[in-house]
């Protein structure tokens, strides 16, 4: 027989899926619904919980002959789980029954194996109601209590299952108290409110989910307060709430980590304040402004922070140095009349340096990413040192590049598309070892001789020149992007630079086997310097035509790597960093983190250097 009492087993079914889709989640409340978000409890429906007891069982008509009938029917209701709702059901049957002399003993035993179910589905729906927090579960238990203890109060049995409603019961209005104090933001953090509420419940019921989150729900409260503080730059009294927080669920960390995060959001507001000082200070009234950020940084700084004496250095010196400003291309006058390289004033900021998570092409040597920060602009020379530059520090000195003094360099060999040992070739020479033109890069020259041209600029000066550090380098080379390619992903854009396009063709008709696709940029070797456009920030050549000593030397990853963006130099290294792509680089060798090694006396085809100018 079909049961009659319509939802109570698909009740439990639903109920016990939910414990596996939910995995300890709080599962569905029926009639009413609580939940926690962000520290916030909302409740909604009915959710009071019907007291009595009281349990009448429903008339019962049988035949007077109907007694063998009325038994299987009993029997199909209680194997149906229909055991009091109706007068069909299992137990009103078996209570008529048993008044009945002929079947009142197979009644007495049906009505002690309903009992028995009763409290089965009764403990049931307890832990339906303690570990879902089911109010629709609660009332069944309540349901079945009130049908157990018409049967046999006394029953011992029964006198345990009643004892657990009433703890559940207990339960249930600890944690809807705690909800709706935490409703109200009523916390408990000077004692009493939700939080004393939930812990009462879970004592009461050591584990039980509801208790356990809604304590959750208190500390999440307070670290929102702890955070609400922080952002109206109350910081003392965000690390106060979280000392409440802290007290909730000790060896979790939640607390910590929302500490971490508070000093973060300090942090991050020191250094926009320090940010719009430092701004400020090229413009009318920007050294007023720059103290203004001072006075908040102090604060809210803690004490010694280095912040402070930064900003006040840095106050100190925009007074007297504040002439530059981003964007600023200029060039120095050198003694004798003469104009240095061009340069070009790059912002001060900060960047992530290193290969982007997930490049395909990167090596461990681009690794790990790390933050950069400038706290200074600089200024790096627009286009690379050209031959014509370079030409004008050897006649003045005298100087014999590496090349010159051992006679030979690497240059690009045609017939076979390699680069070989070549005599005679030096600075004054082309890819090929042709005499090149003063507006061609300068190649065939060594890290020291790079170096040497720019301990000569310092002197002609009087101002400071030298080789980029690679955090600069990659720095412009990105120029506020954060892409593998300044231009993003795939073939460049058309006239972005001298590269490897697999439509470049050699005189002799060679074709890169490497290169990126459906690009052609007019070159096979390196294009005068300058040629094309260059990059937000006013560079060129950053990508390609020659790749570029840096000043720093070679190290295997970027472990211990300064975060100032300074040169990473050990006195007397024999390797330095290239940075770079040439004209003759695959295109993985193009992105803005790719970096290589080369031995400081170095000179080939595809090696030149550019520079840089402190303000």
């Amino acid at each position: 027989m079909r049961s009659r009492e319509p939802g109570l087993r698909s009740f439990f079914v639903v109920g016990l899926m939910g414990v596996l889709a939910l995995a300890g989640c709080r599962g569905d409340r029926s009639d009413s619904e609580a939940t926690t978000v962000d520290g916030s409890v909302t409740i909604s429906g009915d959710d009071a919980v019907v007291a009595e007891l009281n349990w009448t069982p429903p008339p019962v008509v049988i035949a007077e002959d109907g007694d063998a009938d009325a038994l299987a029917q009993a029997r199909a209701a209680l194997d149906a789980d229909d055991l009091y709702a109706t007068s069909t059901s299992a137990i009103p049957l078996y209570l008529a029954l048993a008044r009945r002399p002929d079947s009142a003993d197979a009644a007495l035993s049906g009505l002690r194996q309903a009992r028995t179910r009763l409290l089965a589905l009764g403990a049931q729906a307890l832990v339906e109601a303690d570990t879902l927090d089911s109010i629709a579960g609660l009332r069944a238990a309540h349901d079945f209590a009130a049908v157990a203890r018409y049967l046999d109060a006394g029953d011992a049995d029964v006198v345990r299952y009643l004892e657990r409603v009433d703890v559940s019961d207990r339960l249930w209005e600890l944690n809807r108290g705690a909800e709706r104090a935490l409703q109200a933001g009523e916390l408990g953090e000077a004692g009493g409110g939700a939080l004393a509420l939930f812990r009462e419940a879970a004592t009461l019921r050591p584990g039980q989910p509801r208790a356990l989150q809604g304590m959750a729900a208190v500390e999440s409260a307070m670290i929102r307060r702890a955070e609400v503080a922080a952002d109206a730059a109350d910081y003392s009294g965000g690390t106060r709430w979280l000392a409440h927080a802290a007290t909730i669920r000790p060896g979790f960390p939640t607390v910590s980590d929302a500490g971490q995060r508070l000093e973060r959001m300090r942090e991050a507001h020191i250094r926009r304040l320090r940010d719009e000082g430092v701004d400020a200070l090229g413009g009318i009234n920007g050294v007023v402004v720059a103290r203004e950020r001072l006075a908040q940084i102090i604060g809210i700084a803690r004490t010694g922070d280095p912040v402070v004496s930064d900003l006040r250095q840095r106050i100190d010196r925009a007074v007297h140095y504040g002439d530059f400003r981003p964007g600023q291309v200029f060039t120095d006058a050198l003694e004798g009349g003469a104009r240095g390289p061009q340069v070009v004033v790059l912002p001060h900021g900060g960047f992530m340096m290193g290969a982007l998570p997930g490049d395909r092409d990167a090596a461990d040597n681009e690794s790990p990413r790390h933050a950069v920060r400038f706290e200074r602009g600089f200024a790096m020379g627009v286009r690379e040192v050209s031959v014509g530059e370079f030409r004008r520090f050897v006649d003045a000195t005298g100087y014999q590049s590496r090349a010159v003094r051992r006679g030979f360099s690497l240059a690009y060999d045609e017939r076979t598309g390699n680069f070989l040992r070549r005599s005679n070739v030096d600075w004054r020479s082309d890819y090929v070892g042709r005499p090149a033109g003063d507006t061609m890069p300068v190649l065939h020259v060594s890290a020291k001789d790079a170096q040497a041209y720019v301990d000569w600029l310092s002197t002609q000066s009087g101002r400071r020149y030298r080789l980029p550090s690679e955090a600069e380098f990659e720095y412009a080379f990105r120029n506020g992007t954060a892409e593998r390619y300044p231009w993003g992903e795939g073939t460049p854009p058309d006239g972005a630079g001298n590269m490897t396009g697999a439509l470049d063709r050699s005189p002799g008709g060679r074709a890169w086997g490497n290169a990126f696709p459906d690009y052609e940029d007019g070159y096979w070797g390196p294009a005068p310097v300058g040629s094309f456009e260059p990059n937000t920030w006013g560079v060129h050549d950053l990508a390609g035509n020659v790749s570029e000593w840096m000043a720093d030397c070679w190290h295997a990853t970027y472990r211990r790597a300064p975060g100032d963006g300074s040169a990473w130099v050990n006195p007397g290294c024999r390797d330095q960093v290239i940075r770079g792509g040439s004209w003759a680089s695959s295109p993985a060798q193009t992105r803005t983190s790719w970096r290589a090694l080369a031995q400081v006396d170095t000179t080939n085809a595809r090696l030149g250097f550019r520079v840089v100018r402190e303000l």
